[in-house]
């Protein structure tokens, strides 16, 4: 009898978890082993397909794939592991390869250590054996996230890289330090985002300055990133991009937060990347030195989330993002007016104009009267400080102040009642399973409730960090009275407006709906609420 002839792949897998079980699953083992049975039962070994560094839960490894691509070219007849877990560790996938495509293929399958051989027939202990290794792979995953867990509420950072602007701790894994040489670029960025610059044109500006990129300078340093600079002309190193820059302005980390599970794996199965919501991302303070103060990072968090756009004829509202409607709250559109012989251009509430009448009123504004009532405030104050700087920082101390503690202890006061509602859901989802299990409420009633208390527990926790971000962005503002006047001693007497001018100096303008008198005159209210400061007439 003619015996078949094995053209055998040994397969090798190790992943970083499972190195921790030590030597007994190093390639170099699993290769001995290998190589040893394929001589005692004389296969004829093709090729070793070895996949160092690959969780068993990824079946796209390249030496796995590489050997399926032979054994579809009719290469290989003989698969052989070490164990089963070495071909993987999802027991469906693992299944798959095991039952049906290595049958279908006349691909013979040897897993030493667990006794499979697929010419003996059936194992009936194989499909218990991958179930049992993805759980091994379910619990690996929580025990490494939980370890991280641990490790970022000690306020670490791990990566392959510091963050631009900071080095990594010579001595102490997961401690950032400033890096002087880099520091700088951070502070430019965020410099001109405060001055009312967008992303787009900050980048514009890096790149037209010659500014490094993060890539290029880990290239300079360590050698990485070669293949990205090698061959490439000089104003590669200078390729900044308007995702990057976003990336910047947004990441807490320049004002000494640290911030992890932004995003995480669909499951352990899984290697894509899912975005997480704020609410379950996990943000610990003070970690290490910032290199941005908090009020400018704040103050460019709001003017991101206002960003002005260019009108039809490519110009840029000067007021955008800083005029809204004093009765609803919304912010007022720009628009013009090009009826009239001579165009002009006004605000009017956005809310008004999407939801028409009942929904608000116009609070219509030309924008060439408010451009002059708010250059003569600033006017005003500009002159009042080279006047007399003490008595305008008293006055502003004593009014701004107590307008913000007032808001403050609103703003307090609703967390309070949000955090107490919040307890008070806990404590009923605990009653209610009690009272489940007691058979003391129907399953559709509890249904229900669940349905209920979830959804408002979602909208409690987004209201709490909402007021919790408000209530410290105002503890830094409280203290601004002298930030404020060193800036009008900076732009000194404006004649004319800016957006960098703007945005420095101004926290919101309110406009009123316009009113008559008896002489028919038209009457509008104008509230300036001034940046570390708050309204002060």
């Amino acid at each position: 009898m003619k015996q078949q002839i094995y053209n055998t792949a040994l397969y090798l897998r190790l992943s970083r978890d499972d190195e921790l079980q030590g030597e007994s699953s190093s390639i170099t083992t699993q290769r001995s082993m290998l190589r040893l049975y394929a001589k005692e039962h004389h296969l004829n070994v093709i090729d070793e397909y070895i996949d160092d560094g690959w969780s068993g839960t990824n079946f796209d490894r390249p030496s796995f794939q590489r050997m399926i691509e032979d054994i579809e070219a009719g290469k290989i007849n003989c698969v052989v592991t070490k164990d089963l877990s070495r071909l993987g560790r999802n027991y469906i996938m693992t299944g798959q390869y095991t039952e049906l495509y290595f049958p279908s293929h006349n691909v013979r399958y040897i897993a030493i250590d667990d006794g499979v051989d697929s010419e003996k027939g059936e194992s009936e202990i194989a499909p218990f054996k991958n179930i049992i290794n993805e759980w091994v792979a379910r619990d690996t995953s929580r025990k490494v996230k939980s370890a991280f867990k641990t490790k970022f509420a000690e306020g670490a950072h791990y990566s392959a890289y510091a963050p631009l602007g900071y080095k990594k701790h010579p001595d102490i894994k997961g401690k950032l330090l400033i890096d002087d040489e880099t520091k700088w670029i951070i502070e430019k960025i965020f410099s001109l985002a405060y001055q009312g610059y967008g992303s787009a044109k900050i980048t514009k500006q890096l790149r037209a300055e010659k500014v490094p990129t993060a890539s290029w300078l880990n290239f300079t340093r360590y050698g990485t990133f070669a293949h990205i600079f090698e061959g490439k002309p000089e104003s590669k190193r200078y390729e900044w991009t308007i995702a990057h820059v976003k990336a910047i302005l947004k990441s807490e980390v320049y004002i000494g937060n640290s911030v992890h599970n932004m995003q995480s794996t669909v499951s352990f199965k899984s290697k894509k990347k899912v975005r997480k919501p704020e609410s379950e991302w996990f943000r610990v303070e003070n970690t290490h030195e910032p290199i941005i103060d908090k009020e400018v990072f704040y103050r460019v968090q709001e003017q991101i989330k206002s960003r002005r756009r260019q009108t039809k004829e490519k110009a840029t509202p000067i007021f955008a993002g800083l005029v809204k409607c004093a009765d609803c709250g919304w912010s007022m559109r720009f628009g013009t007016n090009k009826a009239n012989k001579t165009p002009y251009s006004y605000y009017a509430c956005s809310y008004y104009g999407q939801f028409g009448k009942g929904n608000c009123s116009m609070h219509y504004i030309r924008y060439d009267v408010l451009y002059q009532a708010v250059l003569e405030r600033l006017q005003y104050w500009a002159k009042a400080v080279q006047q007399d700087e003490e008595k305008v920082l008293n006055k502003i101390q004593k009014v701004g102040n107590a307008e913000r503690i007032r808001e403050k202890k609103k703003k307090a006061s609703t967390l309070k009642k949000a955090e107490n509602r919040q307890n008070e859901i806990d404590r009923l989802f605990a009653k209610m399973y009690e009272d489940r299990a007691c058979e003391k409420i129907t399953e559709r009633n509890f249904v229900m409730l669940s349905s209920k208390y979830q959804k408002e527990q979602i909208e409690l926790e987004q209201q709490i960090t909402s007021l919790r971000e408000e209530l410290s962005k105002m503890e830094q503002d409280m203290i601004g009275a002298e930030k404020w006047i060193e800036l009008i001693k900076e732009y000194s007497v404006p004649k004319e407006l800016t957006a960098p001018l703007l945005n420095a100096m101004i926290e919101k303008i309110l406009i009123h709906e316009a009113t008559t008198n008896e002489d028919n005159e038209r009457i509008q209210e104008i509230e300036i609420y001034y940046r570390f400061i708050g309204k002060v007439e």
